[in-house]
């Protein structure tokens, strides 16, 4: 470096804000003012932006149709391929949780006591005692009940909803041990996988159907008592007992069973 340089005089520098930007600071108040005023003219659309914000909540996370307090329970905020619910075919690309409204109430009744459901097996085992004891009635106990087996050997003829004569005096007994409790009857007719087409009966769904109306006409015809206490079901061939590969096994899926209990919804 040359001794010229050393000796050239340093630039002076004014002290103070540059000139322009006085110029500057009183743009920005004037835009700053002017979009104060559109906002104190503007008024809020209060549904639309429910559903922007609507928009943006279904966006993140995993979502609940219900309210729920509880922390989404997810590895993060944002996720694209997690859910630890059971996933739906969606046309829309979401993340879906499923879930229970908590607030409603279950329709399923409460089982009864433990004491309640022995006293309800022992009436119907002591009221039916001669029919187990001689095999015309398969009697069952579980946990919140009883279900009184009938196979179709010994309450119809093949292919008919008809009750055989022999089986009237079982079904009077088993209404007089109905009228002894108070508990929910279901009546449920079943039948084998062998199709069935006749003008009475065109699928294996009326023969069982009917085959259960057919018992609880019998039982309301022996004068039982509340026959609101009563439902009627048709599974045809869709629950067998055993395999449909013989025809000792097909013989035992015709039946219908009559459950007795508290709680019942579906079994």
């Amino acid at each position: 470096m040359s001794d010229q340089d050393d000796d050239a005089p340093e630039e002076e520098v004014e002290e103070g804000a540059p000139a322009w930007l006085a110029t500057f600071a009183d743009l920005m108040s004037l835009l700053m003012c002017f979009f104060v005023l559109l906002l104190s003219f503007s008024e809020m659309d209060i549904q639309k932006y429910k559903q922007v914000a609507g928009s943006m909540k279904s966006a993140f996370g995993v979502q609940r149709d219900i309210k729920a307090d509880q922390i989404p329970k997810a590895e993060s905020v944002i996720m694209k391929e997690f859910s630890p619910g059971r996933p739906e075919m969606s046309i829309i690309d979401s993340v879906r949780q499923q879930t229970r409204d908590d607030s409603r109430p279950i329709s399923r009744p409460a089982p009864a006591m433990p004491a309640e459901v022995d006293e309800l097996i022992e009436k119907v085992r002591e009221g039916l005692k001669d029919e187990i004891e001689n095999a015309t009635l398969e009697f069952i106990p579980y946990d919140y009940g009883v279900l009184v087996r009938v196979k179709e050997d010994d309450a119809f003829p093949s292919g008919t909803s008809e009750i055989q004569p022999g089986f009237v005096s079982v079904l009077k007994t088993l209404a007089g041990v109905l009228n002894d409790v108070n508990a929910k009857v279901v009546v449920s007719g079943h039948t084998d996988d062998v199709p069935i087409d006749t003008p009475l009966f065109p699928s294996n769904w009326v023969l069982s159907s009917a085959r259960a109306a057919s018992v609880v006409h019998q039982l309301t015809e022996d004068n039982l008592a509340d026959p609101t206490q009563i439902e009627i079901r048709g599974y045809a061939d869709t629950r067998p007992l055993v395999p449909n590969d013989s025809s000792a096994n097909r013989a035992r899926n015709r039946r219908v069973e009559i459950q007795i209990g508290y709680g019942i919804d579906g079994y």
